[in-house]
């Protein structure tokens, strides 16, 4: 099991991940840029520094998952496709300490529900996203792929959040909102109405500032 990145959220995700009891010998992370001494994390786990090194792993272990210790949604996405051709499986981890509603939701590859996530019924999350610490995710709602919820963002009911899209820390989100493709939302933001593809919109309530 390899988790991309040895810094930042890779540092939160390892606390999800050990709640599954994996052993310091079957967790390792990946980092090509990485400033640690003999290539340790917290000096137990080894961190590889090469992408021909994930390659020779994957060839020789049976254990092919991985998942992503970072955010940016674009980073997300890249990356996974990176670590794919290199034959690996992005794997989705939800904390034991979040709630998922029993019916009707659909969780992609790749997602990851860190602790105190509230998600409820009828809530579809795409391919590779991240729902960070605390947030609420009310029903009938739909992200796409790679996005990214900051810790305590709260999206209320029927609503609908592109692929690629970013909100910022204790955002919220009033029911029956859509928001496009590759949309950044700033902390604090209340959205009260849509906003289009591309757009960066913050404040409250939320307002485009700018596109993409």
């Amino acid at each position: 099991m390899i988790v991309i990145g040895s810094k930042g959220f890779a540092k939160e995700i390892l606390e999800v991940i050990l709640e599954e009891k994996y052993s310091s010998s079957s967790l390792l992370f990946f980092d090509n840029i990485n400033n640690y001494d003999e290539n340790l994390l917290f000096n137990r786990f080894k961190i590889l520094v090469s992408f021909q090194e994930v390659q020779e792993y994957f060839k020789l272990q049976t254990d092919k998952r991985f998942t992503l210790g970072l955010g940016n949604p674009h980073k997300r996405k890249k990356l996974t496709a990176v670590f794919e051709d290199l034959g690996g499986l992005n794997t989705t981890f939800i904390s034991k300490y979040s709630r998922v509603g029993s019916f009707d939701v659909i969780i992609g590859n790749g997602v990851q529900v860190m602790q105190g996530t509230v998600i409820t019924n009828s809530v579809m999350i795409g391919t590779g996203c991240l729902i960070n610490l605390n947030c609420t995710i009310g029903h009938d709602t739909k992200i796409g792929s790679f996005s990214e919820l900051s810790p305590s963002v709260n999206i209320s009911g029927r609503c609908t959040i592109g692929d690629l899209v970013s909100i910022g820390t204790g955002a919220i989100i009033l029911p029956d909102v859509a928001i496009g493709n590759n949309v950044t939302i700033g902390a604090g933001a209340v959205v009260t109405q849509d906003i289009p593809a591309n757009a960066v919109a913050v404040g409250v309530p939320a307002r485009v500032i700018k596109y993409k």
